[in-house]
């Protein structure tokens, strides 16, 4: 009983820390720097580098190079339903009349007749919808040929009761970006999005790892 006690004071102190701790940054979907602007610097003597970055004069303050910040909308609003439905239906007899004179007069008419019906019927359906709206910034990662932008960036929020976080990446034209620097995630190509949260909420919805065994290896 002496030693249960401060194990259980370790256990507690051991949570509290726990819960206090700070969500980790993603790699993947860190900020991306601006590029140094190199003035004077030039490798075949022209005045105009493109390498430095460039944004033409009628893109206005639209994000454009690598560094620059802009925000996407999360209109995401998916929906879907499925129903189908079979139905079956089969009979058929066959029956003989014995004659009424000789062996076969020992026979009636029911002795020899035979029938069979066979019927099916089936329905299933489903449906589905998922819906997330809001707006999370992020920076313009990668700038390709044709004009495209690989963007990528994160929002983590941490709450007295746990942390959330959004996490985005994919790839936006430039034509898309609306003078105030906005997209809706609609139009962004590839795109990946992650919503989660960490902390005591999401742990209680979530199966314990006992429960969760023994619904894996249940038969029912």
């Amino acid at each position: 009983m002496n030693r249960l006690i401060p194990a259980l004071f370790a256990a507690a102190a051991l949570s509290a820390c726990m819960g206090k701790t700070a969500m980790a940054s993603d790699p993947e979907f860190a900020a991306t720097l601006p590029i140094p602007q190199k003035l004077f610097e030039s490798s075949d003597g022209a005045i105009f580098q493109a390498a430095n970055g460039y944004a033409p004069l009628t893109s206005g303050a639209r994000a454009a190079r690598i560094g620059d910040v802009l925000t996407i909308a999360l209109v995401e609003k998916t929906s879907a339903t499925t129903k189908n439905s079979a139905a079956t239906n089969r009979g058929g007899s066959f029956g003989l009349t014995p004659p009424v004179t000789g062996p076969l007069a020992l026979f009636s008419p029911g002795d020899v007749k035979m029938g069979g019906d066979q019927s099916f019927s089936g329905s299933g359906q489903a449906q589905q919808s998922n819906s997330l709206n809001g707006e999370i910034s992020v920076t313009i990662a990668e700038v390709y040929g044709n004009g495209t932008m690989r963007v990528r960036g994160e929002k983590l929020v941490n709450l007295n009761r746990g942390q959330e976080f959004v996490r985005f990446t994919g790839l936006v034209r430039a034509a898309d970006i609306t003078p105030d620097n906005r997209v809706p995630s609609s139009r962004v190509a590839d795109a990946r999005i992650i919503y989660s949260g960490e902390g005591e909420i999401a742990r209680a919805s979530k199966q314990g790892w006992l429960q969760k065994f023994f619904s894996t290896i249940s038969p029912f």
